[in-house]
């Protein structure tokens, strides 16, 4: 059936107010709420279609798209009949409604068992919590990569009780309370609200004599130590899962990951940006002046030869090709060497005769310019 128009939904012309709105939803939930209706069909789909109409008109954003392009505006921005957006609808009446807390839960059934729990349902097996580590690597280990052994607590099945959370193995019974639902229902006028059984929390079940290592718990606390393995070329910041390491989850439940963190420490020497390496290194005077080659130890100690061009300025950036960070591609980035030129402090006699001989042959401006700004940028 296509969807009727939602100002005809409401029974409101297009000009009303949002007051107006809200007031002609309100009329027509009480009128067609299902606690109201047991068993009637059509006022489960009339309160379903005037819900969906007020989530849209009801804001003013959604509601003024929807006046200009119809349903096509509205879609993807809400307005899709779900129990999630719904529960969302009816904060807006917690004045008019007695002022439950989850509303998602009154549409457990009506809208199949899309709330927090389901209908009728037991809290199933769930998944364990995932855990975090934060784990300190140097920095040669973040550039090469490393298997690390860390060493952490988990929640694990108790060995006492064999994971039943039951001292003599009778394990668990269905709670009397709410039958084995794990929920009681609580009515308030035409409305009702689902809330957790406040006997077995909303287990479904009890443990007439709960285990003493674990409380009835079926969990226990257990010290691990496990290798992780640190992929080449990971940043600082960056994150390693490692699956079913974390928290084994309640009533047998699968067990969740563990997130290592990673961080690296700074290096004496190098930096990088990106799978780059920079390095600062020292040249004499002379080096810079004549150019020359010097030996170079790499990050990973190797030595290469280096060669410096005559006239090198200081600041200089010498570019040696994938003698950086391993990529995952195989690949790697490259080593920038930035130029600093050593001006010695101190010169002996001799050496002070023969800068003097150099300042006389090459001449020397004794009025120099000043540089502009740009230039030194570029």
């Amino acid at each position: 059936m296509a969807k009727r128009d939602y100002y005809e939904v409401l029974g409101v012309a297009k000009d009303v107010t949002k007051d107006d709105i809200k007031k002609a939803y309100r009329r027509l939930a009480i009128l067609n709420h299902p606690d109201k209706n047991p068993g009637d069909k059509a006022a489960e789909e009339r309160f379903k279609e005037a819900t969906e109409a007020y989530e849209v008109l009801g804001d003013e954003q959604r509601r003024q798209a929807y006046d200009q392009f119809g349903f096509a505006g509205v879609e993807g921005m809400g307005g899709t009949g779900s129990a999630q957006d719904f529960s969302s609808v009816f904060k807006d009446f917690e004045d008019i409604f007695g002022g439950f807390g989850d509303f998602s839960n009154i549409f457990d059934s009506f809208f199949g068992g899309q709330g927090s729990r389901g209908r009728g349902g037991a809290r199933e097996r769930s998944r364990g919590a995932n855990l975090r580590y934060d784990l300190e690597l140097p920095f040669e280990q973040a550039v090469f990569g490393a298997a690390v052994e860390i060493a952490y607590s988990k929640n694990d099945s108790c060995k006492a009780c064999a994971g039943s959370g039951s001292s003599d193995g009778s394990g668990k019974r269905v709670c009397p309370t709410c039958q084995g639902s794990g929920q009681v229902r609580r009515s308030s006028g035409f409305f009702s609200i689902a809330q957790a059984c406040p006997n077995c929390r909303g287990e479904g079940s009890i443990i007439e004599k709960p285990c003493r290592e674990c409380g009835g718990s079926g969990l226990a606390k257990k010290k691990q130590k496990i290798k992780v393995t640190i992929p080449p070329g990971v940043e600082d910041g960056k994150r390693v899962v490692i699956p079913a390491q974390g928290d084994t989850g309640p009533n047998g439940g699968v067990p969740g990951d563990l997130y290592v963190f990673i961080h690296v420490r700074p290096h004496d020497y190098f930096e990088r940006d990106g799978a780059d390496l920079y390095c600062a290194l020292p040249v004499s005077l002379t080096m810079a002046a004549i150019g020359g080659e010097i030996i170079f130890s790499t990050i990973e100690g190797k030595k290469i030869k280096v060669a410096v061009p005559a006239g090198s300025q200081h600041g200089k950036m010498l570019r040696i090709r994938e003698e950086g960070i391993p990529t995952a591609g195989g690949h790697r980035g490259d080593l920038y060497l930035k130029l600093l030129v050593q001006v010695p402090a101190k010169l002996s006699r001799k050496g002070k005769e023969l800068l003097e001989q150099l300042r006389e042959i090459e001449g020397e401006d004794s009025e120099p310019k000043p540089v502009k700004l740009a230039d030194l940028k570029n």
